[in-house]
């Protein structure tokens, strides 16, 4: 049980890029879990509980400079620590 009052709450919505507004270094400290649409997602570079979508790489397409180019999924979204 001490374990859970040590997480920070998860936010609405999270990012695991550094440079974005919606980067919480806390959260990452532990293993976060995404479920979209029921099934777990290991890809998810970002996401967003209230409007239902998540942002993964689309393939192996880079943009011009260097970063994976992004997709918007909509769905049901989850989150939790594992």
């Amino acid at each position: 049980m001490n374990e859970n009052q040590d997480r920070p709450p998860l936010p609405d919505r999270l990012s695991i890029d550094p440079k974005s507004p919606h980067h919480i270094a806390a959260v990452f400290q532990h293993e976060v879990a995404i479920r979209f649409n029921g099934k777990e997602r290991f890809d998810v570079e970002e996401y967003c509980i209230s409007e239902g979508w998540i942002r993964v790489p689309a393939g192996k397409t880079l943009d011009r400079k260097g970063k994976p180019l992004m997709i918007k999924l909509k769905g049901k979204v989850e989150a939790s620590y594992k």
